[in-house]
């Protein structure tokens, strides 16, 4: 953590203003992250708002271990996105993943429901990896910002994706094999 923002976190454990800068600072990188995990825009703000309300309450226990605030923001954010998952019920409908202008409407849902299933295959990833590749490719952030949010090396990082990714194309081959048998089977 650089000394500005040493200095500002020292500070917004009085200073509500400085707490403020905090938020207007991280509020937009937690909310794609949240948007990313949950895929509604409601359920996203929720979230957001309480990381935020959490980090106000426990700022004044917050310590400076030499990593970037924004890591104690993101295991808030990952343990509220936990508890949405625990207390809310799962229901999503194929209308919740459609633009509102849909010219290519299959086209459009296919593509959504692959990507869960890729997304729901990076869920069984161990943590780091299951975490590097989230911030790397849904939050949409370079292998140094991933590095910085997770308290690691960028090779370390690039190393974990890397991995994950042999992974995760072995699953996907195994998925992939398992439905042309299925439709061999079928015909």
């Amino acid at each position: 953590m650089d000394q500005d923002e040493r200095l500002l976190v020292e500070r917004a454990k009085s200073d509500a203003e400085a707490f403020g800068i905090l938020y207007d600072r991280y509020a937009e990188d937690i909310y794609r992250f949240a948007q990313a995990r949950l895929g509604n825009v409601a359920a996203a703000e929720d979230v957001t708002a309480e990381v935020f309300v959490k980090a106000l309450r426990g700022i004044g226990r917050y310590r400076d271990r030499g990593r970037p605030f924004s890591c104690w923001l993101y295991r808030i954010a990952r343990n509220a996105v936990a508890d949405h998952f625990r207390h809310e019920p799962v229901s999503r409908q194929l209308s919740d993943w459609l633009p509102d202008t849909a010219t290519e409407v299959e086209a459009t849902a296919l593509r959504r429901v692959e990507l869960d299933d890729l997304w729901r295959l990076v869920e069984k990833l161990p943590l780091q990896q299951r975490v590097a590749m989230t911030l790397r490719f849904r939050d949409d952030r370079s292998a140094r910002e991933a590095a910085a949010v997770m308290g690691k090396s960028e090779a370390a990082v690039k190393l974990l994706i890397y991995r994950a990714v042999g992974r995760l194309r072995s699953q996907v081959a195994v998925t992939d094999d398992a439905r042309a048998r299925s439709a061999l089977a079928v015909s």
